[in-house]
């Protein structure tokens, strides 16, 4: 799943609680990464820590933590894989550098208030990550001026489908780009995970493709486990498609299936509490909700947290009235992988025969639509 860009893993970088004790050298292991680092401008007695940044269920673990002594540091930690997402940073988050790290020694160098262009040696997946990087980023660049176009109000219906055919045409052209990245590094965890982040708007034929032709020692990873779990669970219904059904345990701890609510109007909405255009929406679906709840629609909230306590304040700060539900482990929640869910908010509209009639539904579309089926 989930290119989530929306990803949790911003949203938990100002509230993971670090453990700041520095690991003498001769206690660190060597069955796994060691980075050296050197820092121009950093104060001795400044402690540098390194995260493990898991991009599937969008959680941060603290790994090790070193004080710099003469512009330097020394960070370690067992890996379980061949190649693992990490986070390199201060105590405050002010400065921050995401790695691929390996079971190598890998060099670290950077100067204060730059960690993030950091010169990086030693490991291999860090390598193709920036060269994919550099193909890549110009592409969602222009994608974004293309989109900045599209927003303006003046713009004339065969303006807008040209801008529209651009951005479908670079969206192809990064696919593709993926797409070739994957099949020549197929023992890369990189590729993994590419294909891990993008299995749902590809779709199963080309994942199942894909997936094919990783090593064996990948697909076994736990980007491969993901991946195996998507192609396994997922359904993707399509509009008009009769609806998926699954249960999850609700805040209070009642199981809930989502086939409870046939013969009702429901509108199932995928969110998280870390999600920022999931809150600024929610106010918009609590008038929704209130406005036809008597008339027969329900809603379900399904949360991509793996915070409970977080996912409990945001339902109760948002004063979101519906059922929520969740497994609380983020990215992987097995409703999102069935209904193929690749970035939040998303919804699904299905009506009381149980038929997936919208998708992604907002403010007045979903105002309209909801008059529609409940008149």
């Amino acid at each position: 799943m989930k290119n989530l860009w929306l990803t949790p893993l911003c949203a938990l970088l100002m509230t993971v609680g670090c453990s700041e004790k520095q690991i003498s050298t001769s206690s660190k292991p060597f069955d796994g990464f060691r980075l050296t680092g050197t820092v121009r401008g950093v104060p001795d007695s400044t402690f540098i820590f390194v995260d493990k940044a898991d991009n599937i269920s969008g959680e941060i673990t603290p790994l090790d933590s070193a004080m710099v002594i003469d512009g330097r540091f020394e960070l370690a930690g067992a890996m379980e894989e061949p190649a693992m997402k990490a986070l390199i940073r201060n105590r405050d988050f002010s400065d921050l550098r995401f790695i691929w790290l390996e079971k190598k020694q890998i060099l670290f160098n950077a100067e204060k208030g730059r960690f993030s262009r950091a010169t990086i040696s030693g490991s291999e997946t860090e390598l193709k990550s920036i060269e994919m990087h550099a193909a890549i980023v110009p592409l969602h660049g222009r994608m974004d001026s293309l989109r900045s176009v599209l927003k303006k109000n003046s713009l004339a219906e065969t303006e807008r489908a040209l801008v529209e055919d651009k951005l479908k045409g670079l969206e192809e052209e990064i696919k593709q780009w993926n797409v070739s990245f994957i099949k020549q590094n197929p023992s890369s965890m990189l590729s993994a995970s590419i294909l891990n982040i993008s299995s749902t708007k590809w779709g199963r034929k080309t994942t199942e493709e894909l997936f094919a032709g990783l090593s064996g020692e990948i697909r076994n990873s736990r980007y491969g486990v993901a991946i195996s779990n998507y192609l396994l669970l997922n359904k993707s219904p399509h509009i008009g498609d009769q609806f998926a059904d699954f249960s999850q345990q609700s805040l209070d701890g009642r199981l809930v299936r989502l086939s409870d609510y046939k013969g009702k109007v429901v509108l199932v909405e995928f969110w998280a509490a870390w999600c920022g255009p999931c809150r600024l929406e929610n106010p918009n679906l609590v008038r929704t909700y209130n406005s036809y709840k008597a008339k027969g629609f329900e809603v379900v909230g399904v949360s991509l947290d793996s915070n409970k306590s977080a996912w409990a304040k945001a339902v109760e700060k948002d004063g979101l009235p519906w059922v929520h539900v969740s497994e609380l482990n983020g990215l992987e929640n097995s409703a999102a992988v069935v209904y193929g869910v690749s970035a939040i908010p998303d919804n699904f509209l299905i009506n009381s025969n149980g038929t997936v009639v919208g998708r992604n539904l907002r403010g007045e579309k979903l105002n309209e639509m909801l008059a529609e089926l409940l008149k």
